[in-house]
């Protein structure tokens, strides 16, 4: 049987339900009060980190709860990958290495980790999806690199699911639920990750 990993931030029904190595934490659960002994793949809330971090009313990113905090102590202590979208402001208020666009994996000094660029698009979603991953362990997999096709974009504030892009007719606007899934090709590598017998 194999080892079991903490899916952190998951939705109770999602992608990882139902698994026999996989210890899903949903939001009844709550993630932030993890405390090993397993690997983990973190997906914690990206709302007050991303690019419309001000839609709530906030006045700077990162009004999470400590999620974000809390995800990033967990793979540091056990082991494991955090995934949140390109350009997430907590990369660089946590000091973590800013990846390249390129998907090849980056470090600095202040963190034990490595970080990455990659598409979900590689993987099934819908949508580009470009995200950041930040992963502690040995032996970073090679990712898949570049553009891959897309099909769909995550509705900005105000903007109407199903409308076409302003400026591609070809792109259909998605919303949140969607936007968030995690497809089950992307997954299944963050648990190849997480499994590594290396790491």
């Amino acid at each position: 049987m194999a080892a079991v990993i903490a899916a952190l931030y998951v939705e109770a029904d999602g992608i990882y339900a139902g698994r026999s190595d996989v210890d899903p934490w949903d939001v009844a659960r709550d993630a932030r009060l993890y405390a090993g002994p397993h690997p983990v793949v973190a997906h914690p809330p990206c709302q007050r980190w991303g690019r419309w971090w001000w839609a709530d009313g906030s006045d700077q990113p990162g009004n999470d709860g400590g999620c974000f905090a809390a995800a990033l102590d967990a793979v540091e202590r056990f082991g494991g990958v955090i995934e949140h979208p390109a350009h997430s402001h907590a990369f660089a208020f946590y000091r973590l290495p800013l990846p390249p666009p390129d998907g090849r994996w980056a470090a600095n000094l202040y963190r034990p980790g490595v970080s990455a660029q990659v598409e979900q698009g590689h993987y099934g979603h819908r949508a580009r999806k470009a995200t950041w991953l930040y992963y502690v362990g040995n032996s970073p997999p090679e990712l898949m690199r570049g553009a891959s096709v897309s099909r769909a974009y995550l509705c900005p504030p105000g903007r109407k699911v199903g409308t076409p892009s302003p400026s591609r007719k070809d792109l259909e606007c998605m919303g949140a639920a969607e936007a968030r899934a995690t497809p089950l090709a992307f997954a299944e590598l963050l648990l190849s990750m997480v499994r590594n017998p290396t790491a």
